[in-house]
């Protein structure tokens, strides 16, 4: 007995460990709105790390100061906390591997990249801006690719030492294989060679001592214990300099899972000229958070059901490494539709109506009463792809369209026999109270009044639906009248009879 629970104990012990040693990040670029792709990348990362009980952190990459948009970083955890996704450390809330943002971060890339330089692992490269450019414009004159041709990795260390101490200008470059292979692991490609003949002698820090992408990407995940690395597959060109760079610390890498491109339904790449491709212009047309969230989730995992509805609880839950695909995803706004459309039938009138009430101020439409306002979401709620299509299936509630009296006929039912059937019923109609003026009893009462008239429910139906809505495809006649009140309707009908 005491072995078995010593052994369990060491298990769960070990277990727990595991699972805390579980880390992953999303570090975007403080450079403008937050695209659909790199949605889809936050929301691969923080499921692959709550599905394993992981951490998943913040950092913000802005060496790039120039392209630096002011509340960038703000706006962004403002929107992924909209859609549901919540960081365990960044720079809002803090951890113990930070500063979450690089440019708190520089003094650590300087320590680093003086290492290299010691170690014999990169060196300093003195060549001007203009040297470089003509060197590739000769490259490229001759048709060869244009790399850095190592002109300075001969310099003896005493020399680039003198050089430097002289204040001379320099960039580190990282000291690349000459020749062999460089063999790189994708946990969704398996193993991938690169020619080591092929490969630049990349910059790691450039002369104003800013680091590039490259070296501080390195640096942080191993520093920050990231266990695995996500992002785009446009990545992978660089990854056999990323793995040589952990080489040359002596570092271990993190596993990399290089996800699968977005592509439009053309196969080009999301473009903003295409349509809508950030996240904020979703949100503001009314896409709702689960849908996106949704949505972005089947773009590249494939669960092992057909099941095409998740929520995020059952996406943490169910998400796993092995669903991931390395095709390129299609992003179908078609598909995009159907999953909001979905979301808003699944909302209770009152919770929808609270959602549409911007939309509505937002046209010149207020609507104070809570219940009147839930009668004319009623109308649309079937109808709606997003929430702003409150506004256009609502248009008639507010003003009658100007409408030709052909459209009260119905199949041989002729205009001016439609009029008379209207006429009839405006009668009958006027009999009932603004008490009983709800849909139940406006339907049991019509209907049977029809019925007892031995008559066609269309020969009236139809041409009380289009004097309400002036419109040819509209919501049915009771919930609109309903939703019109007793006056609003009877008056729409006298006008539909004198036209």
């Amino acid at each position: 007995m005491r072995s078995k629970i010593y052994c369990q104990s060491a298990y769960n012990s070990y277990m727990l460990f595991f699972k805390n040693k579980i880390r992953l990040r999303f570090a975007p670029s403080p450079t403008g709105f937050l695209h659909l792709g790199s949605l889809r990348a936050a929301l691969f990362t923080y499921l692959l790390a709550k599905s394993r009980k992981g951490r998943f952190i913040l950092r913000i990459e802005d060496t790039d100061q120039k392209r630096e948009v002011s509340g960038a970083t703000d706006n962004l955890i403002k929107v992924l906390r909209t859609v549901g996704l919540e960081f365990d450390e960044g720079p809002h809330c803090g951890g113990k591997y930070g500063p979450y943002i690089q440019t708190g971060r520089l003094g650590i890339y300087k320590q680093q990249a003086d290492r290299l330089l010691q170690t014999g692992q990169a060196y300093r490269c003195f060549c001007s801006p203009e040297r470089l450019t003509k060197m590739r414009a000769a490259q490229e004159a001759d048709k060869q690719p244009p790399r850095y041709d190592r002109l300075c990795r001969e310099l003896s260390v005493a020399e680039s030492d003198r050089r430097a101490a002289a204040g001379d200008s320099f960039v580190i470059r990282q000291k690349m294989p000459t020749n062999g292979e460089v063999t790189v692991f994708d946990e969704l490609r398996g193993n991938i060679k690169f020619s080591a003949a092929d490969l630049d002698d990349q910059v790691l820090m450039k002369s104003d001592g800013i680091p590039t992408y490259q070296l501080a990407n390195v640096i942080d995940d191993h520093l920050m214990k990231i266990s695995h690395v996500t992002r785009g597959d446009e990545w992978l060109p660089s990854f056999p300099k990323n793995i040589l760079l952990y080489r040359a610390f002596a570092w271990t890498a993190p596993k990399f899972i290089h996800l699968p491109l977005i592509l439009n339904k053309e196969g080009g790449k999301l473009s903003k000229r295409q349509g809508d491709v950030f996240v904020e212009d979703y949100l503001a047309k009314g896409y709702l958070p689960e849908a996106l969230i949704n949505f972005s989730a089947l773009l590249g995992w494939h669960p092992k059901n057909d099941k095409e509805i998740w929520s995020l609880k059952e996406l943490k839950k169910e998400f796993s490494l092995s669903g991931l695909g390395a095709s390129p995803a299609i992003f179908d706004a078609e598909k995009l539709d159907y999953y909001n459309g979905y979301y808003i039938r699944q909302k209770s009138l009152s919770a929808l109506a609270d959602l549409c009430r911007p939309y509505l101020e937002a046209a010149g439409r207020p609507v104070k009463e809570k219940d009147k306002l839930e009668k004319y979401v009623s109308l649309a709620q079937d109808r709606m792809k997003k929430l702003i299509d409150i506004v256009e299936l609502t248009d008639f509630i507010f003003a009658l369209p100007d409408y030709n009296s052909e459209l009260l006929g119905w199949k041989t039912l002729t205009p001016e026999s439609a009029k008379n059937n209207l006429q009839i019923l405006k009668t009958e109609l006027e009999k009932i109270t603004a008490e009983k003026w709800n849909k139940d009893y406006l339907e049991k009462t019509v209907l049977a009044w029809i019925k007892n008239r031995q008559e066609k429910n269309g020969d009236h139906l139809w041409p009380m639906r289009v004097a309400l809505t002036g419109l040819k495809n509209s919501p049915g006649p009771f919930e609109t009248a309903a939703a019109l009140g007793r006056e609003e309707s009877l008056k729409r009908i006298a006008k539909a009879i004198k036209i």
